[in-house]
């Protein structure tokens, strides 16, 4: 996995985490802006960083999962799947321990 992080003033109020084999696929995951630092540019900062990575240029897919920041991604490329048909899930039950439940 590649991390990013978005710091303002010494501290961290963003990160993305992008896990890639480096070679021909990579699935983006973990975005988040804190509350207070949202509506100041710093996603798309961040996303511009992640997608000028050398270790992310070549590959032949990125996948990610928005419920609420489809105009963000838009822009630097991501559109709706083609075939989400393809596309299959396993879901698991855990509490914060890992237990299950």
């Amino acid at each position: 996995s590649l991390c990013f992080g978005v710091y303002k003033g010494g501290k961290q109020v963003g990160f993305a985490r992008m896990m890639t084999d480096k070679a021909t696929f990579a699935y983006l995951a973990d975005v988040f802006i804190l509350p207070e630092h949202r509506k100041q540019g710093l996603s798309k900062k961040l996303m511009s960083g992640i997608m000028a990575h050398p270790d992310l240029q070549g590959l032949r897919k990125m996948l990610l999962a928005t419920a609420d920041a489809h105009g963000l991604y838009k822009q630097f490329g991501f559109k709706e799947l083609e075939k989400p048909g393809n596309f299959m899930e396993k879901k698991f039950q855990y509490n914060y321990l890992g237990d299950p439940v």
